[in-house]
């Protein structure tokens, strides 16, 4: 899934094209993926898109007023073209989902992989109509988010497990599966450690973990073309994905924790004292 730093190199990437170009073309070729119906996709027709905006995982364009707002989801994506294909985007049941032409910049495809379609498009006046902005909590790289703010949001949610705080869009905006492995891999604390018991130390020490990774992930996205964020991102991971490996700080096999439909991994070495913390479907510790 796209997270913070990948949806901020796409909107690097788009804004450098498409603010000041004009939309020519906004074809619907998964009807289901389109959640709003009191603007239709042509009122985005002929405007000028001015402004390109990430809130969290969402991507945000301003068509002169009229926003196009998108969330990747899972296994959505985003196709650039140079130069769009001339043919129209045809509904059917392959991956195309949207496709938009601004010229003279060119344009993209909004895809997605797979069976399960989560990805989701607004057409709307403000983008905090959309119900999953709306919800979002703050920004953890927002000027105003220091470490206070972020040591409230510990001590409000202290029954909760940091792995899952830091990925509730809720509470934090834009973080996922994968930095969220990196950031507690970075700060050494176990992902089922509660947020109300952290140490000062260790608050100090998860909150620097946020902004460092997250900000490096982002620089490293920001600059490549679409096509390449994915194997970026891949590549820069220590721990998530990387079960079986060794831990590149301590030396440490990286273990997994398998849930219904997701995973986390973790170095035993630097989060969890050397214990391998069992399967969530086994509900206990390994002894």
């Amino acid at each position: 899934m796209p997270e913070m730093p990948e949806v901020e190199g796409l909107r690097a990437f788009l804004a450098e094209r498409l603010v000041g170009a004009t939309v020519t073309r906004a074809e619907l070729a998964a009807f289901s993926a389109l959640k709003t119906f009191t603007l239709p996709l042509s009122a985005l027709l002929g405007q000028e898109i001015t402004a390109v905006q990430r809130r969290g995982k969402f991507l945000c364009l301003d068509v002169s007023g009229t926003w196009l707002v998108f969330h990747l989801a899972r296994a959505g994506w985003l196709r650039w073209y140079e130069q769009a294909p001339a043919s129209p985007a045809k509904p059917g049941k392959g991956p195309l989902a949207l496709r938009l032409v601004a010229e003279p910049a060119g344009g993209f495809d909004l895809t997605e992989a797979g069976t399960q379609k989560h990805l989701a498009l607004y057409v709307v006046a403000d983008p905090g109509e959309v119900p999953g902005i709306a919800r979002l909590g703050p920004d953890p790289l927002a000027d105003d988010f220091d470490e206070a703010a972020f040591g409230a949001v510990l001590a409000e949610h202290a029954r909760t497990q940091i792995k899952g705080l830091l990925k509730d869009q809720s509470l934090l905006a834009g973080v996922g599966n994968a930095y969220s492995d990196e950031i507690l891999q970075a700060a050494k604390l176990s992902p089922f450690k509660l947020a109300g018991s952290l140490t000062g130390e260790e608050t100090s020490a998860l909150y620097a973990a946020v902004r460092k990774e997250l900000t490096a992930a982002i620089g490293r996205a920001v600059g490549l073309p679409p096509a390449e964020l994915k194997d970026g991102k891949r590549s820069s991971l220590r721990v998530h994905g990387r079960k079986g490996e060794p831990c590149p700080v301590c030396g440490t096999v990286v273990a997994e924790v398998s849930f219904a439909d997701s995973f986390l991994n973790y170095c035993p070495g630097c989060q969890t004292g050397g214990k391998l913390l069992a399967d969530r479907r086994l509900s206990k510790l390994l002894k």
